[in-house]
């Protein structure tokens, strides 16, 4: 396991069984997390002011959309991540590479884009002692970056 194939093989497979945990954990133990998007979104956790009150959003439906959107986009990297590790374990490294960026980006995405811009400065989730996702966003968001950088700062074989 020392070439640096190996070593992106192996965090890409890490990364996608942690998405797939993930995914399981979401939907066999769905409240737990619709109430933590819940609060999020309702900002109900927060300093109050109404200078970013007016952005919560507290309609059940839309709450319910999101996080079903937020399930399916893990769902749909974990996938993605799976189909990756296959790919690399069959020795197909373009198509390994082009499947692990892709998934890694979807990461990114998902834990940079919606949980730390989104949840934590839109959403100012920041503020919240008990619905703060931060961390671990930002965890799986270097997570992801590490193995787009691992991935991008090494040449695929040639020959």
């Amino acid at each position: 396991m020392g070439s640096p194939r190996a070593a992106i093989a192996a965090l890409t497979g890490v990364s996608a069984l942690y998405m797939t945990l993930v995914v399981f954990g979401n939907v066999t133990d769905y409240e737990t997390n619709h109430a933590f998007v819940r609060h999020v979104l309702a900002m109900d956790t927060t300093f109050g002011s109404p200078n970013t009150s007016w952005r919560a959003i507290t309609s059940p439906a839309l709450v319910t959309a999101a996080y079903v959107l937020i399930i399916a986009w893990e769902a749909v990297t974990a996938l993605v991540l799976l189909a990756a590790l296959v790919t690399w374990l069959r020795r197909r490294e373009e198509t390994a590479r082009q499947l692990s960026s892709t998934g890694w980006v979807m990461q990114a995405l998902l834990f940079g884009g919606g949980f730390i811009a989104i949840g934590g400065e839109w959403f100012v989730m920041w503020q919240s002692k008990d619905w703060n996702g931060l961390a671990a966003a930002f965890q799986n968001f270097v997570i992801a970056g590490l193995g787009l950088v691992l991935l991008h700062s090494t040449s695929p074989r040639r020959g």
